[in-house]
């Protein structure tokens, strides 16, 4: 058995393994394509965001819809991210990843034909498992090619490109809307996951796996259902959670989900070894990416609703008003390779620092002008950039060799299930905040969801903090490989 521990020290990449021996012009391939078909799913992912008001008039979307249509992609990409990333490991990350680009493109294609909202919410959820196929086989691509501190480096270039997208992804959506409506967002994305294929296909390696596991149908099923059933109870209480609908689908979710693990513990090759989170760096990575997702991104998420529903605030002032958090992320997350510090102390204070971020957003009133919002999204940037290097690194770092993929699969995983949880908590209480009161209810609601998701970002660092000394008692267990 090929041995998984890490080596202790500062933030260096060491994984217990040789240096890669891809050659170096296959290793910058691998790295400009995965970044760039990372960058395009956060893309896709915001379009919303700029585009939400022309769908709406389109089809005459209730808040029900709105919800969905907003939260969609997350509930596929949730569903899909630690399956696609397990079947990459075992029976080729490229192929997996080339699969996502194309799935990205045909659902992109059904969401610009759509001729309800229903049909685009199907497209939205149909983008979401495209994008997990690309997110969790990126990462792991990545790690194919790259070990030792060329690891950190490559990685701090990924967590910028999950920046990047952000950044981008509402202007570049705001200006096609204007050129072409709100379905010219989608035919952009068609065509991007169109050319990446392309391009993937001539540039990209083939991974290969000494001894293929058999594929885990019945886990793979089992999680894919209780995370759609559980983040679609989510999304639907957003519309009140006095709907038997709701209690169903989280009841059920959760039902699901015990099921996979109960599988997972007796089945010979899991999709998910659950003795890694005997491991502290895999489960200070997870709670860390759990945390990340339920506190500063969940809260980043609402700065362009509060801003226009809010503060009269246009869409796209809106959009480059949230720059300032996203580009900060971009820069942070490739400079986080010269800290001399380990990754879980960047895991720390990553965490506190979106904490104090978010906390700087704290306080708005009806008269409070945008720039008041600035020195806060930009801290909360800068350390949510250096959080993503972290979490990138660990993500593969943390499990073996060759299961890379199912390690991005899981961490980002996470993300998206702590991302639900939030927006679901912040959406119900600002909305029922602004129904006493207009704008200074819903601001009141928002200074209110601060302290919620400040309050994950806390107990996130210390949850990564206190894993080392909660597994110290006992030697943890070598993930099977």
């Amino acid at each position: 058995m090929r041995s998984a521990r890490l080596k202790k020290g500062a933030f260096t990449g060491v994984r217990g393994t040789a240096e890669s021996d891809t050659p170096a012009p296959a290793k910058g391939a691998t790295l400009v394509v995965a970044s760039i078909a990372t960058a395009l799913v956060l893309i896709v992912f915001t379009v919303p965001l700029t585009t939400l008001t022309g769908t709406v008039h389109a089809f005459g979307a209730g808040p029900g819809a709105q919800a969905w249509i907003l939260s969609a992609m997350s509930v596929g990409a949730a569903s899909g991210l630690l399956g696609s990333g397990a079947i990459g490991d075992d029976y080729g990350r490229r192929r997996t990843f080339l699969a996502g680009t194309l799935l990205l493109a045909f659902a992109s294609v059904l969401g610009a034909l759509a001729p309800n909202a229903l049909v685009l919410i199907v497209a939205r959820i149909v983008q979401g498992l495209g994008g997990a196929a690309i997110l969790s086989c990126s990462l792991g691509l990545i790690g194919q090619a790259y070990s030792g501190p060329a690891l950190v480096r490559a990685t701090g270039i990924w967590g910028a490109a999950l920046g990047g997208g952000v950044a981008v992804g509402p202007i570049l959506a705001s200006e096609f809307a204007d050129l072409g409506g709100w379905v010219a967002p989608y035919w952009f994305s068609a065509v991007a996951a169109v050319a990446l294929a392309i391009v993937g296909r001539c540039l990209l390696t083939e991974s290969v796996a000494a001894n293929p596991r058999r594929i885990d149908v019945a886990g793979t099923v089992l999680l894919g259902l209780g995370m759609a059933a559980l983040l679609a109870g989510f999304t639907q209480s957003r519309t009140g959670w006095d709907q038997l609908s709701v209690y169903g689908l989280v009841i059920g979710g959760l039902a699901l989900l015990a099921g996979f693990v109960a599988v997972e513990h007796r089945i010979a090759n899991p999709m998910l070894d659950l003795s890694l989170f005997r491991r502290p760096d895999f489960v200070g990575a997870t709670l860390a990416a759990l945390a990340s997702g339920a506190g500063v991104l969940s809260l980043m998420s609402l700065i362009p609703m509060i801003l226009e529903r809010a503060m009269q605030v246009d869409t796209m002032t809106a959009a480059v008003v949230l720059l300032a958090w996203s580009a900060a992320t971009a820069v942070t997350a490739v400079g986080a390779r010269w800290l001399p510090v380990t990754p879980r102390k960047l895991l720390i204070g990553g965490l506190i620092g979106c904490a104090a971020g978010q906390l700087s957003v704290y306080g708005l009133h009806p008269d409070s002008s945008i720039l008041r919002l600035l020195p806060g999204l930009l801290l909360a940037g800068a350390a949510n950039g250096i959080l993503n290097a972290a979490l990138g690194h660990q993500a593969v770092a943390s499990v073996p060799a060759d299961r890379s993929a199912m390690g991005s699969g899981a961490n980002n995983t996470a993300r998206y299930l702590g991302s639900a949880t939030g927006l679901t908590l912040c959406a119900v209480i600002i909305t029922h905040a602004g129904k006493a009161s207009g704008a200074a209810g819903l601001l009141a609601g928002w200074n209110s969801a601060v302290l919620v998701t400040v309050g994950f970002s806390l107990l996130g660092a210390l949850a990564v903090w206190m894993t080392r000394e909660r597994f110290a008692l006992g030697p943890a267990i070598e993930p099977r490989t």
